[in-house]
């Protein structure tokens, strides 16, 4: 394409560099959630509730919930910036429980909860349409992690509608290593 949106193989560029933003943010956001489970245990009158609500616990439990969650978070968030492969599936999960916990939060920090809710639903987004670890084990990508280069010249032999045949580089061009003199 000419927008400049995908590569080569057809990967969308704002998914596979939203990956590696989505881990950078989990691990600002898990350490951030670690703070504030400290503020929420350490000191039971530091947040106040806006008007009555359904979700209500008591603010130590609050702060015992983002603690935990925060250092889950912060961990998955550096598996995915290590290139981990548990790092995707614990992150989409544990985004995905971060928006349930940050909207029962709301009375207690509004702004931040619905910031924290666009945050989670980015990293959900990020982390389900990057596919690269995909494209890894269809010989797309180089193993290695974050900033591995990719040698494939081609959609590679499991590509859709390729058959199963590889049809090698464009040009009809021999792929074959020269003879060592």
């Amino acid at each position: 394409m000419s927008s400049g949106t995908s590569n080569p193989r057809g990967e969308s560029l704002w998914a596979s560099g939203g990956t590696m933003f989505a881990g950078v943010l989990m691990l600002v956001y898990g350490i951030l959630g670690i703070l504030e489970g400290i503020a929420g245990i350490a000191k039971d009158d530091v947040y106040a509730r806006i008007g009555d609500y359904v979700y209500k616990f008591n603010l130590t439990t609050w702060g015992w919930i983002h603690l935990v969650l925060g250092i889950l978070i912060a961990v998955t968030g550096y598996g995915i910036l290590k290139g981990a492969t548990w790092g995707k599936a614990g992150g989409v999960a544990l985004a995905s429980l971060a928006v349930v916990v940050h909207f029962m939060w709301l009375p207690y920090q509004p702004i931040w909860a619905l910031i924290s809710i666009a945050i989670g639903i980015f990293v959900i987004w990020a982390l389900c349409t990057d596919h690269s670890d995909r494209d890894a084990h269809r010989g797309g990508q180089a193993a290695g992690g974050w900033g591995a280069r990719s040698t494939s010249t081609g959609p590679g032999p499991f590509a859709e509608g390729s058959g199963g045949a590889d049809p090698g580089p464009p040009g009809g061009q021999d792929r074959t290593p020269p003879a060592a003199p």
